[in-house]
C-alpha cells in the first residue's frame, strides 16, 4: 500500500536490524523501498540488500555532503546503473547549509551525474539545501528535465517545487511534513499535484511524529502518508495509491514484484 522513495537501510543504524526493519515494513504494508546510494565505497552494500530483498530498489551516486571522497566519473555511473535493481542516478545535487567556500567541486559533480542519467535513461534523486537557486540553474544547463527524477525531502519554497514540476521533476515529503512547525512545508504539500508527489522517510534519519527523535525505518512512511492526507482533507489511502503508483513509474519497477 505504500512506498519508502528514499532510505539508507544499510548504514550501520539500521544494518544490523535489518530483518527486523523488513518485518515491521510488511507488517505495515510497506510494500516496496529504494535504498539510496551516497558514495562510491559504500555501494556494494546497497547493491547487496537490493540484491537479496525482491521488495528493495537502489540508487547509484555519491552524495554532496561527502567531501573526502572518490569521485565518480560519468561512465561510472552509466557502467553502475546497469547493476540489477539499480532504477535511479543519486543522491546528488547541492548542500550549501552544512559546508562552506568554494562549493565549485559540487557543483561539477552534480553536472556528472545529470550527465550520467541522461546518458543511462534513468530518473535523478535530487538533494538541494541553501543551494535552490543554484540547483535549478544547473538542472537548466545540464538539461536534467531529460531524465526527470524527483526532489527528495522536499525542504524548500513553493516556487522552487513549481520550478521543478515544470522541468518534470516530482517532489518527495519527508517526515518533516508531520512537524508542527513546517507551516511553509504544510502549505505546499497541500499544493503539489498527487500525480507529482511521493513520500519517503529518509531512514534513519527525520523520523515523523509520533516517533520524531528516535531512529527512522521505512514501516514509519505511513506516518508521513497520514500526515499529508490530513492537510489535504483526503484519505490516507489516495495518498498511498497515488504515490505508490508514482514511484512505480517514475523508476521502472514492477509493482507486483515483492
Amino acid at each position: 500500500m505504500f512506498v519508502d522513495s528514499h532510505c539508507h537501510i544499510n548504514f550501520p543504524e539500521l544494518a544490523g536490524e535489518l530483518p527486523a526493519v523488513l518485518d515491521a515494513m510488511e507488517r505495515e504494508r510497506v510494500t516496496h523501498a529504494m535504498c539510496i546510494g551516497v558514495n562510491l565505497p559504500e555501494l556494494p552494500s546497497v547493491l547487496r540488500i537490493a540484491a537479496e530483498h525482491a521488495n528493495i530498489y537502489a540508487s547509484v551516486g555519491v552524495h554532496p555532503d561527502y567531501e573526502r571522497t572518490s569521485e565518480a566519473t560519468v561512465e561510472q555511473l552509466v557502467e553502475l546503473s546497469r547493476e540489477p535493481k539499480v532504477v535511479a542516478i543519486g543522491e546528488t545535487g547541492l548542500d550549501y547549509y552544512r559546508l562552506s567556500g568554494d562549493l565549485e567541486w559540487q557543483r561539477a559533480r552534480f553536472r556528472t551525474h545529470i550527465r550520467a542519467a541522461r546518458q543511462c535513461g534513468k530518473p535523478l534523486v535530487i538533494h538541494t539545501r541553501a543551494a535552490a537557486d543554484d540547483t535549478l540553474a544547473i538542472m537548466r544547463e545540464e538539461r536534467a528535465a531529460e531524465a526527470g527524477g524527483v526532489m527528495h525531502c522536499f525542504t524548500e519554497t513553493w516556487e522552487v517545487a513549481q520550478a521543478a514540476m515544470e522541468l518534470g521533476f516530482h517532489i518527495s515529503f519527508s517526515g518533516i511534513v508531520t512537524f508542527k512547525n513546517a507551516a511553509t512545508l504544510h502549505e505546499i504539500a497541500t499544493r503539489v499535484p498527487l500525480e507529482r508527489m511521493l513520500i519517503e522517510t529518509d531512514a534513519p534519519y527525520l523520523a515523523p511524529v509520533p516517533h520524531r527523535g528516535k531512529t527512522n525505518q521505512p514501516a514509519y512512511v505511513r506516518y508521513v502518508a497520514e500526515g499529508i492526507a490530513r492537510l489535504r482533507g483526503a484519505s490516507v489511502e489516495t495518498i498511498a495509491s497515488a504515490t505508490s503508483a508514482n514511484f512505480f513509474r517514475l523508476f521502472g519497477v514492477n509493482e507486483h514484484v515483492h
